[in-house]
C-alpha cells in the first residue's frame, strides 16, 4: 500500500467530525470484525477530489463477521439500535458471514475476504475506529483506484450486474472526473 494514499485517507477521515461520530457509534456496538464500507468512504474521497459538498449517501453500510449471530433478524436488531441512536441516517447492517450464500460463493473467512467480492475496486474498502481512536481500513484492491477516480469492476464480480449498476448509479453526473471502465483490467 502506498503510504501517501494511506496517510491521505486517514487525514481526510479524521478531519470529518460527522464521520468520526458515526465510526464511534458503530465501534461502541462491539460487533465482531465490524467496519463501515462502500459509499461512506468512496463518496467522501470523490467529493474531496471534486471539491464538492458532502454527497448524500443512500445508506451507511455497516458490516461485521460473526458466525454465532448469523441471522438476518440479528442484523435488523442492530439496525434498530442504530436508528435509535441516529434516526436520520439510513443504516444497512449485514453480517458478512452469511453473505456468501446470497452471492453464491464459498464461505468468507472475514470481512476483508467478503468485500473482495464487492462490485468496484474503489468501493471495496471499509474503515473503523479503534478504542484508542485510531483509524484502520481494509482495501483488498488498494486505495489507488479510489484516489485516482477510477471505477473498475473487481475481478470476482459479475460484469453484467456491474454494468447495470454503473448505469443506474449515474456517478459521472455527481463526479464528472471519474474514469469508468466496463470490464476488469488486470
Amino acid at each position: 500500500m502506498k503510504p501517501k494514499l494511506e496517510k491521505g485517507l486517514i487525514k481526510i477521515i479524521e478531519s470529518d467530525k460527522w464521520m468520526i461520530t458515526i465510526l464511534k457509534t458503530v465501534r461502541d456496538l462491539n460487533l465482531n470484525d465490524s467496519w463501515i464500507g462502500a459509499g461512506f468512504i468512496r463518496n467522501k474521497i470523490w467529493d474531496e477530489k471534486h471539491r464538492n459538498q458532502r454527497t448524500k449517501l443512500n445508506d451507511i453500510d455497516v458490516i461485521y463477521f460473526d458466525k454465532n449471530k448469523s441471522s438476518k433478524k440479528h442484523d435488523l436488531l442492530i439496525e434498530n439500535k442504530l436508528k435509535l441512536i441516529d434516526p436520520i441516517l439510513n443504516w444497512s447492517v449485514k453480517n458478512q458471514f452469511r453473505m456468501n450464500i446470497r452471492n453464491g460463493h464459498e464461505p468468507y473467512s472475514n470481512c476483508e475476504k467478503a468485500i473482495s467480492f464487492w462490485p468496484e475496486t474503489a468501493t471495496a474498502i471499509a474503515i473503523r475506529i479503534t478504542q484508542k481512536n485510531k483509524i484502520e481500513y481494509i482495501a483488498p484492491y488498494g486505495l489507488e483506484d479510489l484516489f485516482n477516480l477510477m471505477v473498475i469492476p473487481t475481478p470476482k464480480f459479475n460484469l453484467t450486474i456491474y454494468n447495470n449498476r454503473i448505469k443506474k448509479k449515474m456517478w459521472s453526473e455527481k463526479w464528472p472526473k471519474l474514469s469508468i471502465k466496463l470490464k476488469y483490467e488486470s
